[in-house]
């Protein structure tokens, strides 16, 4: 999938990874990947920045991934499919989004090379 998006000029950027918190640090509520404990309001903007677009690319590639099962699960070709609205009731979703979400992961799977029926 990314080759695709490369060969279409489409570049994706790599978000800065993502430190796991230990179990200790998210037990105080104030505690947020350790940005409290930043005071330099220069390096707190860049840090803060930069998770930004960490969780802005995570939650974009997340959407695609929710797509393409949607889509996956709701194939005419399965013996087990899903409707829209059984789609929807699973991800929380409304029919209407689902639908469009279905319609996305199939464009996002015809993009990947994988067949799907329309």
């Amino acid at each position: 999938m990314a080759e695709s998006a490369e060969r279409n000029g489409q570049r994706r950027l790599r978000p800065a990874p993502l430190v796991f918190e230990p179990a200790e640090a998210t037990a105080d509520p104030e505690h947020f990947f350790d940005l409290e404990s930043i005071e330099d309001p220069r390096e707190l903007l860049a840090r803060a920045t930069e998770l930004t677009l960490a969780f802005r690319a995570a939650t974009d590639r997340a959407i695609e991934f929710q797509a393409m099962a949607a889509a996956q699960l709701a194939d005419p070709r399965r013996f087990d499919r899903l409707t829209a609205a059984d789609v929807a009731e699973r991800a929380e979703w409304t029919e209407d989004y689902a639908r469009r979400m279905i319609d996305f992961g199939h464009d996002l799977l015809r993009t990947a090379g994988t067949p799907t029926d329309d």
